[in-house]
């Protein structure tokens, strides 16, 4: 599967967490062949859950696998370290990410570790961000820790 057709699932996921007045981060996991296992959105705001980062839902949704190894995490935004060592805890060796811009996390670290980043670079991952952390500074901070 095309990671732009893969990416669009995760774009879809964050415009519902900002239509829901939440941090507009979507994610999906999809299998080897292309099936879509789950896909989430960050809900830290909608649930008072600190640990519901879109990676995470996406994660939960997506169920028990034997191996996360032939997996690809697809999310719209480069995967902060909580996000990223859920991606080096389950051993997932590919990952494609809307945009690197706004937000660099643990990208480089996970490039280290040999896992495929299929950086997007995609102009509506950035907006869609940027447009939320200008209107939000503050819960912006709160999901990144500062």
């Amino acid at each position: 599967m095309d990671p732009r057709e893969m990416l669009e699932v995760a774009l879809k996921e964050a415009r519902t967490g900002r239509a829901e007045g939440g941090i507009p981060i979507g994610a999906a996991i999809f299998g080897a062949d292309g099936t879509l296992l789950g896909s989430g959105h960050n809900r830290r705001v909608q649930e008072g859950d600190p640990s519901a980062h879109g990676e995470t839902d996406a994660f939960r949704r997506a169920g028990r696998q034997r191996s996360y190894r032939g997996l690809t995490m697809v999310t719209t935004l480069a995967p902060c370290w909580y996000c990223s060592g859920l991606i080096r805890q389950f051993g997932f060796r590919r990952v494609v990410v809307g945009e690197s811009r706004t937000f660099q996390g643990g990208i480089e670290w996970l490039r280290q570790l040999g896992v495929d980043i299929v950086d997007q670079d995609s102009e509506e991952c950035v907006e869609l961000l940027s447009g939320f952390i200008r209107e939000c500074p503050e819960v912006w901070n709160e999901d990144i820790g500062e």
